[in-house]
C-alpha cells in the first residue's frame, strides 16, 4: 500500500509544473525585475503584463537575443512611449538580469 502512495506523489509531482530553483545569478536577477518591472511587466512564466503595452519579460527573446540586451541595459533602455523609465544597471545587475531572464526561454 504503501508504494502506492509514493508512486502516486511521484507521478502527482511529475504533472504539476514544480518551481524549479534558479542559480544565485538567475535569483538575483528575478528579485531585481520584481523590484524595478513588475509594476508594467509581467516577470515570471505566467500572467498579462500590469500595463498593456510592456511585452511580458517571457516573449523577450522572440524579439531580441538575450544576450544582445546587455548593451542597452547598460546605457539605458529608451523605448517610444513615456511611460518606460530610462535606467542603466550596472555590470552585475546586467549578469543577473540577463541570467534571469535565460531561464523564461
Amino acid at each position: 500500500m504503501r508504494s502506492i502512495w509514493i508512486g502516486a506523489l511521484v507521478l502527482a509531482g511529475a504533472a504539476s509544473p514544480a518551481a524549479k530553483a534558479l542559480e544565485p545569478p538567475a535569483e538575483r536577477g528575478l528579485t531585481f525585475v520584481r523590484t524595478h518591472c513588475s509594476s508594467c511587466h509581467a516577470v515570471g512564466q505566467i500572467g498579462e503584463s500590469p500595463l498593456p503595452i510592456a511585452p511580458p519579460f517571457r516573449v523577450l527573446h522572440l524579439k531580441y537575443p538575450i544576450d544582445d540586451l546587455a548593451e542597452a541595459l547598460a546605457e539605458g533602455i529608451t523605448t517610444g512611449h513615456p511611460t518606460m523609465p530610462e535606467f542603466q544597471l550596472d555590470p552585475a545587475q546586467i549578469n543577473d538580469v540577463l541570467s534571469y531572464m535565460k531561464t523564461l526561454r
